[in-house]
């Protein structure tokens, strides 16, 4: 099922209490966008979770719903709050304390793409602003909504799992052995029970992946809103090294994209699995 905001992969049949969810591979880009911005259309690209939702493609086919954007992060960032506004990109909105994320201009409308380009040439209206989060977040987060109290309905227990890529330079200073190829963010353990975790991470090592938490990405909007583990909602933020799957510079596919894909697909097929256990929390 599509719209405007988003397309739902839904399995025939529903038997895993796991959501995947990928708000940043969204590539459908408005010519408004195009044509007002100082990028190039591949430069725009540059912030895209490119291919990230055609990996997980296969979520539905193991009983699990996935709900991927269908616009760009460099238009519209869904792992934001919708009042998240940059003063200065957009006009009459108002400062609202310090928040790191807005001051490097990638609010909920972002003013810049990976390694700070800017995106427009002047500002963009409060009217313009909302349209968009009216038109686009709105929907997707409300649909994410449901989706999750549709699972808790029917398993009592939720597991969202937010699909995302990161820059090979993200984790090129690890220690050499140790890189990480695989990032989980728990937010440090608040948006989901570690038993949950672990199990995730087990289906990654299983395939043969180095796997690593918080470090450098723990999370942002989507696990800090979704995720409440003392309620049976767990919320994990995955995150894939791109050099696994594609060329960065020419945002293709690599030599190995099938071979990670069909890889990828057992990790996805055991992630589901997971969703079909009930998961208890510890006594505290």
């Amino acid at each position: 099922m599509a719209n405007a905001a988003f397309i739902l992969d839904m399995p025939e049949n529903r038997s895993s209490s796991v959501v995947f969810s990928s708000p940043h591979s969204g590539r459908d880009y408005p010519l408004a966008l195009l044509d007002r911005s100082v990028l190039s259309p591949k430069a725009i690209r540059s912030s895209e979770d490119a291919f990230v939702d055609q990996l997980f493609t296969p979520a539905f086919e193991f009983g699990a719903p996935l709900i991927r954007a269908a616009v760009p992060r460099a238009y519209l960032d869904l792992n934001r709050s919708a009042e998240e506004l940059d003063p200065a990109l957009i006009s009459g909105a108002r400062r609202q304390g310090h928040n790191p994320r807005v001051a490097s201009g990638l609010g909920v409308i972002p003013r810049v793409v990976a390694n700070g380009r800017a995106i427009y040439r002047g500002k963009l209206t409060m009217d313009e602003a909302r349209l968009r989060i009216d038109t686009y977040w709105r929907p997707y987060h409300a649909r994410l909504k449901s989706l999750l109290a549709e699972s808790h309905e029917m398993f009592g227990q939720a597991i969202l799992i937010d699909c995302h890529s990161m820059p090979h330079e993200a984790i090129a200073g690890a220690a050499q052995g140790t890189r990480p190829e695989i990032v989980l963010g728990d937010r440090f353990g608040a948006s989901a029970s570690g038993q949950v975790v672990d199990q995730i991470e087990a289906a990654f090592a299983a395939a043969g992946l180095n796997v690593a938490r918080n470090a450098p990405f723990a999370g942002a909007y989507v696990t800090q809103t979704y995720g409440r583990p003392g309620r049976q909602q767990h919320a994990i933020q995955i995150e894939i090294d791109r050099a696994l799957y594609m060329d960065e510079d020419k945002i293709a596919p690599n030599t190995n994209f099938m071979a990670f894909s069909k890889l990828l697909r057992q990790v996805i097929a055991e992630i589901a699995s997971i969703g079909a256990r009930p998961q208890r929390l510890a006594a505290e």
